[in-house]
Order: structure tokens, then C-alpha cells, then sequence
């Protein structure tokens, strides 16, 4: 109750004390409405959605899910849930120990999960494809409408004319205005803030003429990146199990796994037009439907909230969410790239709110559709969650460490297994923990000292220090003990090294040849040293182990005054294979902390060769804000802003906000994330240009880690 009127009154109180002379309070729903989205263009990368973080409802022109297959190319329709995930029947009982690959490490023989092609045999191959899959998230359903033209006949997409499309953040409401053959039609969507619940009211003279229905589909989940399939009736079922005029209640079943639909309908009939699809007619000739249709794993005793109830819920919590947490206005900034940065940090505030705050790490496309089978990969997690405690909603960050703590037991048994101490967190992962095969991803170490980053953020920021360090010492000293037994003591040399076996995080590099990749190095040396200073902040004595490693990793790796990718590519500027995917090397200082380790005038030849010589066709969306990041740690704020605010193919932000990045990621949750922790950092931090045209307000924004 005292952090919740806190966190109220923290945004007036910064105002007053941070703000010179006589200056108004910053005008939060000023800046967050002035980027309200109004869209007349039909687009299918134009997709909106409503969500709460555990839920997501992604709606295209017509405010509902009426032409999936306009918008399958580009931002698709769906629906889905953090507990949404589908595991298919396994008869082959396909297991991790059948894609095991052994890999001589310093003379020792250690098993990656690897993903096998058909070449490598028949049980490899197909233990690789069903391991990669499942589970996997799924679309839980299409709720849209079927619009008649005059004629009678069926109204496709190119019929939707006069439309205007608006998402009002304040709200967190989607009002979508269009017609048919000339007849208005208005629609607007919300989602409910704490059940999965999406609700809409739908008003047009076509109702009554029997020209507009609610239709209701369910696919079958199936393990691939659009995550349904209806050309597959035969593999689900979806059971009506009561209806009446008021209300229908839906069971789902497919294998193992079973959910429930339950839909409030006043004055409405559902009938059965086909298999797993349904219509809702009204019983009498009315204007206006309104719906709200659940999806819950169990069923509810009673029914979901009607319309008026969940739009006013929506706009309580989209209001407190609003005045809760950090805010920062460029309306005084002159800079042309102001507005537009702006812009980008608003609607990334939306995005991640509805699509990356829920209890699991999210997905890189979060709940609007699968990528990767919706699975989602812990190194990017740094991406998708740092901001929520930049941006005083640490709360969320704290909501998802837990699953750190649920998964302990399998990332202590593959670090077992592997000959390793502590706990190895994996890569591309579900809600159990368990590594997905991969040629890739196993080998990625850098996600690795993330849990501490992130106890070490909740630290710095707690009111309560003491009950951060009891809370998480496990997980920092578990990481920690994996981090110390990885590293490899080079007895010749008196030095710590990492690899091989690994791939950096520019995956570009060589697993087999990769030594002392030098953002790995020096996360290490970071994690190593912080998790001793925890040790001394509880009381007790640091591991000697890691007292050595601190003392004697491994130097960074320099040739002609700029730092290499890793100690082996002596190349890696003339290169084109080490010029491309993520230039990491920017990472060592910004994203990460300054350590003793970097020379800033080393990273800074570096961030000019990479602003001259990298490919940015190969980068990936949260690459400019670490390329800013590092600029501004080495005092270089205007290169800092040329970065985050780079021309280039991923650094683009669609009209929804969301970061593109090509066909196959239509968008892309970490470039949202990273532009959000990129602005709190430096505005905390005072690293925006002194030029006079960065007049930047900000407040309750919290600390960086040292």
C-alpha cells in the first residue's frame, strides 16, 4: 500500500524538486496522447493490439480478427496467452540424450544439444525437429466479423472503405471506423488488465439488417511460427458444452491439453456453421452488439465482466500505468529526431506493457505470434526486461526472476551434466527450462551472468537491500559457480580463458576456434566481480576461485588500436563474416557497467571502424541502442544519438511502433526494449547531447548499475 501511494506521488514530487525555477510538472498524458496512433492506410504490418502482459489480442482494420489472411505476410491476427502452450503426443519418446554432440573441451569430452539434420539419421533428425517444437505457444482463437455487401455476397478487405483507425494509450482502447457499401460501421476493443479477457461493442445498421455477424474459429496449435493451422480438424476438438441467449461456454481439447472459451453475448444466439466455427446472430434487430469472450486453462464460476465493466477497468489500469513508473518529454527539444524518438519510447512502453510483462520471459515477438515456436531465448532477456527497472517498474522485472528460480533443478543438471558447478541457464527455452536443439544456441554463453545484472539492478534500486541479497543469493552464487568452473585456467600464461567451445554473441564466429570473445570476457570479469562483492555485502567469503578469476581473466584482445571480436579473429575489420550480426564489441562498456577492463579510447576507434565498416543489412533491432549506449559511456552524445537513430534497415519503426525487421520478423520485441533502457540510461545519466537541442525533462527514472 506505502509502494503504491509512492509510486503515485513520486511523479509530482520529481517534478517539483528535478524541474528549474518555476516550470509546470511534466503533463504525462500530454506526451503519451500526442502519440495516440490514427491510421487510415490498410496495412498489414498496421496491426494493433490489446493486451495486460499475460494476454494479447491482435486486431487488423476492422477492430476484430475478420481477414487473417491479409495480415498472415505481415503482422498476423492472434490470440494469445502466457499459459497458451501446446506439447504434441510424443510415441517415438524422444529425449535430449539422442542429440547429444560430444565436443572435446580442454581434454575433457562435453555433450551439446545439437540440432540434427536428416543426413545424420532418421532418430537424430527427428528427435531434433519434435524437441524444437514443443511445447510451443498456439493462437487460442479468431474472433472476427463476417461482413455482407448489399448483393448478399461476402465482403472481403477491398470492400472496407472510410476507414480510420485509432489506439488510444490512455485507454489502452482501439476504436476502428470503416464502412460497407456506404454503411458506417464502429467498433471498439479493449482488453481486460488482470483476466484474459477481450471485449468489444460493435455498432452499424448492418446488424440489423442481418449483414454483420460475429464469427468465432478455432484452429489446431501446431508447431511451426504462425502457431495454427485450420486445414487440420481432425487433430482437436473444440465441445460446446452450455449456450443460451446470454452466454456460451467452449471446451478445447487437442493431445493432452485442454482450455476454455467462454463468451458473454447479451441477447445473442451462437450457432455452428461448420466445424470449430461458430456465429453470433442477434436475436432481435439491434444496432449494437457487445461481447466478452475469456480464455482460461480451468473454467470460471462465473462469467466474464460485460463491456462497460472491462472498458472502464482498461482505462483505470492504462491510467495508473501511466502516472506509475518513469515518463520523459522531448516537447522541448529542437533536434528534428526528437519527436520521432519520442514517438518510438512511448509506444515501446505500450508494446512491452501488453506483450513482454507477463511471469515468463517473452517470446522475441512476444504474445502476437510465434517466432521459434513462441519459445523464448534468455540472452535476449536482457532486452526485453533491463528497462522495467530503469523505468521504476521493477516489479516486473522481480515477477519474471522467478522463473529463474523454477527452473534451478534442470539448469543445475545440465551443468552437471556438462562437468560444470553451479547452474547453466539455457537458451532457446519453454516454461520448464528445458534446452531446445540447435546449432547456435547451446553454444551461447551470454546469458549467462544476466540473472545477476538483474539481481544487481533490483539492488541498487530496493529500498530493502538486504532482502534483495537473500532473495536472489542463490541464483547470483549458482550463476556465479558455473561462470568460475566454464572459465579455463591457461597455466602457461597465468590467465583465465573462455572457448572454446562457444559461440559469442555475435553468432558470425567460429564455436570451434572462438577464444576470449571480448563483450563475454568482460560480462565475466562483471558477473565474477559483482557476485564477490555479495558475498561480502551478506558477511561471507567470497569464493577463492572467483577472487582469481577477477584477478586474472583474460586482457581484451587489441590490434591496431581497436579491439577485436575475440582474441582469434586477427581480422575482424577486414573480414566481411566478422563485420556483420552484432557488433558486440560496442557492449563492453554501456550495456555493461565501465570496468577497468576497456580503454576508452580503444572502444571509441572501435565504435568509428563500425560506424564506417559494418554491414547494417546483418544487424538486429537492439544493436543501435547498444552502439548508443557505449557512444555515451565514453562521453561521445552526439554519435550516441547518429546511433539510436540510425537509418537503417532494423532500426525502423512501424506506425504501430513496433521495430521491424524483415518478412520473417515483422517485429521485434528486444529493439523495443533496448531503445527504452537506452533512454533511461542516458537521461539518468546525463549522456544526451549538450548542444541546445536536447532539452530533455525526465523523472522517476531509476539507476543504472555501477
Amino acid at each position: 500500500m506505502i509502494r503504491s501511494l509512492i509510486q503515485i506521488l513520486l511523479p509530482v514530487l520529481f517534478s517539483l524538486i528535478s524541474c528549474s525555477g518555476e516550470r509546470a510538472p511534466i503533463d504525462r498524458f500530454a506526451i503519451v496522447s500526442r502519440h495516440d496512433i490514427h491510421n487510415s492506410v490498410i496495412d498489414s504490418l498496421s496491426s494493433l493490439s490489446v493486451g495486460n502482459g499475460e494476454f494479447a489480442f491482435t486486431v487488423d482494420v476492422t477492430g476484430l480478427q475478420s481477414f487473417p489472411e491479409f495480415y498472415e505476410k505481415g503482422i498476423p491476427l492472434g490470440t494469445m496467452s502466457e499459459w497458451g502452450w501446446h506439447t504434441g503426443l510424443n510415441p517415438e519418446n524422444y529425449t535430449l540424450s539422442d542429440v547429444y554432440r560430444s565436443y572435446d573441451v580442454h581434454g575433457r569430452q562435453v555433450d551439446y544439444v545439437y540440432q540434427f539434420r536428416p543426413a545424420d539419421g532418421a532418430r537424430k533428425a527427428g528427435a531434433t525437429e519434435w524437441l524444437r517444437a514443443n511445447p510451443h505457444k498456439f493462437n487460442l482463437g479468431m474472433i472476427g466479423l463476417q461482413l455482407m455487401r448489399k448483393d448478399g455476397t461476402l465482403a472481403g478487405i477491398g470492400d472496407v472503405k472510410d476507414n480510420m483507425q485509432s489506439l488510444y494509450l490512455s485507454t489502452g482502447t482501439i476504436e476502428s471506423r470503416y464502412s460497407i457499401d456506404g454503411t458506417p460501421v464502429s467498433v471498439l476493443t479493449v482488453c481486460q488488465p488482470d483476466q484474459d479477457v477481450v471485449s468489444a461493442r460493435i455498432e452499424s445498421r448492418m446488424i440489423s439488417e442481418g449483414r454483420l455477424k460475429l464469427s468465432i474459429s478455432f484452429p489446431a496449435a501446431v508447431g511451426r511460427w504462425s502457431g495454427y493451422d485450420y486445414n487440420s480438424p481432425e487433430k482437436h476438438v473444440t465441445r460446446m458444452v452450455r449456450t443460451n441467449p446470454e452466454a456460451t461456454l467452449f471446451e478445447r481439447i487437442q493431445d493432452n491439453d485442454k482450455y476454455y472459451v467462454e463468451v458473454l453475448h447479451k441477447n445473442c444466439i451462437m450457432k455452428e456453421s461448420a466445424r470449430h466455427h461458430y456465429y453470433l446472430e442477434p436475436a432481435s434487430a439491434d444496432s449494437v452488439i457487445e461481447f466478452s469472450c475469456r480464455f482460461s486453462e480451468v473454467p470460471y464460476d462465473s462469467g466474464p465482466d460485460a463491456f462497460d465493466v472491462v472498458h472502464e477497468a482498461s482505462r483505470k489500469g492504462w491510467e495508473a500505468f501511466w502516472l506509475s513508473g518513469g515518463t520523459v518529454d522531448f516537447s522541448e527539444c529542437t533536434d528534428p529526431r526528437a519527436f520521432e524518438l519520442e514517438r518510438r519510447v512511448v509506444l515501446s512502453q505500450y508494446l512491452t506493457r501488453i506483450q513482454c510483462s507477463g511471469s515468463l520471459p517473452p517470446a522475441e515477438t512476444g504474445l502476437t505470434y510465434n517466432s521459434w515456436f513462441g519459445k523464448f531465448h534468455l540472452e535476449m532477456h536482457w532486452w526485453h526486461a533491463a528497462h522495467f527497472a530503469l523505468w521504476n517498474r521493477e516489479e516486473i522485472l522481480e515477477k519474471q526472476m522467478k522463473y529463474y528460480s523454477d527452473i534451478i533443478g534442470n539448469a543445475r543438471q545440465t551443468a552437471r551434466h556438462q562437468g560444470y558447478k553451479g547452474v547453466r541457464w539455457p537458451k532457446m527455452t519453454d516454461p520448464e527450462g528445458r534446452e531446445s536443439p540447435s546449432n547456435v544456441g547451446t553454444y551461447l554463453i551470454w546469458q549467462q551472468p544476466h540473472p545477476i545484472f538483474f539481481a544487481e539492478l533490483l539492488y541498487e534500486n530496493a529500498e530493502n537491500k538486504n532482502k534483495i541479497l537473500e532473495k536472489y543469493r542463490e541464483i547470483v552464487f549458482e550463476t556465479a559457480d558455473f561462470m568460475a568452473s566454464y572459465a579455463w585456467f591457461d597455466s602457461e600464461n597465468d590467465r583465465y580463458v573462455l572457448g572454446p567451445v562457444l559461440i559469442p554473441a555475435q553468432e558470425s564466429l567460429n564455436k570451434e576456434t572462438t577464444i576470449n570473445p571480448v563483450f563475454e570476457t568482460v560480462y565475466w570479469y562483471w558477473g565474477l566481480k559483482t557476485a564477490v562483492e555479495w558475498k561480502k555485502r551478506l558477511r561471507e567469503t567470497p569464493d577463492p576461485l572467483w577472487v582469481d578469476i577477477v584477478k586474472k581473466i583474460s586482457k581484451l584482445p587489441v590490434q591496431d588500436g581497436l579491439y577485436l571480436c575475440s582474441e582469434d579473429t586477427k581480422d575482424s575489420y577486414q573480414n566481411p563474416r566478422y563485420m556483420s550480426d552484432h557488433p558486440i564489441v560496442s557492449g563492453i562498456s554501456g550495456v555493461l557497467p565501465g570496468t577497468k577492463l576497456v580503454d576508452n579510447k580503444i572502444l571509441g576507434n572501435s565504435l568509428d571502424t563500425i560506424m564506417k565498416k559494418w554491414n547494417w543489412q546483418t544487424t538486429w533491432g537492439w544493436d543501435f541502442p547498444m552502439l548508443a549506449m557505449s557512444a555515451a559511456a565514453i562521453g561521445r552524445q552526439e554519435q550516441a544519438i547518429d546511433f539510436l537513430m540510425m537509418d537503417a534497415p532494423k532500426n525502423r519503426y512501424l506506425v504501430n511502433g513496433h521495430n521491424y525487421q524483415d518478412a520473417r520478423l515483422a517485429l521485434y520485441l528486444p529493439g523495443n526494449g533496448g531503445l527504452l533502457a537506452a533512454v533511461a540510461k542516458m537521461c539518468v545519466q546525463d549522456q544526451f547531447p549538450h548542444n541546445g537541442k536536447w532539452n530533455i525533462r525526465w523523472e522517476n527514472l531509476n539507476n543504472y548499475v555501477k
